[in-house]
């Protein structure tokens, strides 16, 4: 008795499949993540140890396929080949992330007793960690952005009183702070990347 043939997949073949994602075809992406995501996540699990952040990785190299899809060459090599490159960088890049976040944790304990404004020695390593990525965030802002939202945080002041106390106009000031938290939640965002 012989075993029943193993089907051929379904969808399109890679050629068609790479001029669809060259083309923007969101059906070619979803194929290609079809085809390719279990070796991706596989590669990413075995290298890096951990299912959650091998789910990071797969997400981001797909991600990447989208973003790079024009950049893809099938005369160098075949489809499969360039998402596994890709996968290559971003797993190095999350290894490269764990590596700094742990430096930075391991900087931060041995810094103990560190205390910035509203912090305790006996506080966690990731609140302090959390506290000291807010505040590096905070000094790369514009000096009146700065300044508008240490007022606010750490002094509780309303932009009312904010006004008041640095002499601008309220409109001002409410701009100050609405573009200080855009670019701090920008700036948190990139940490959050470069530290998880």
């Amino acid at each position: 008795m012989t075993a029943p043939p193993v089907p051929v997949e379904d969808g399109p073949g890679d050629e068609e499949l790479a001029r669809g994602l060259v083309e923007g075809d969101e059906a070619c992406l979803a194929a290609a993540y079809h085809r390719w995501s279990a070796l991706v996540h596989g590669l990413a699990a075995r290298s890096l140890g951990d299912v959650r952040e091998a789910e990071d990785v797969t997400q981001q190299v797909f991600l990447g396929v989208w973003r790079g899809r024009h950049g893809y060459r099938p005369e160098r090599g075949a489809m499969a080949g360039w998402i596994v490159g890709i996968a290559r960088r971003k797993i190095a890049d999350a290894l490269t992330a764990r590596t700094r976040r742990l430096d930075l944790l391991a900087s931060v304990a041995s810094a103990t007793p560190l205390t910035a404004p509203g912090g305790h020695a006996d506080e966690p390593c990731e609140a302090v960690l959390d506290r000291v990525l807010v505040g590096r965030a905070l000094a790369g802002l514009p000096s009146a952005q700065q300044r508008v939202l240490r007022l606010a945080f750490y002094e509780d002041l309303t932009q009312a009183q904010i006004a008041e106390r640095t002499g601008w106009p309220l409109g001002t000031v409410k701009s100050h702070a609405r573009r200080g938290l855009r670019r701090l939640r920008h700036g948190l965002g990139d940490a959050e990347e470069r530290h998880v």
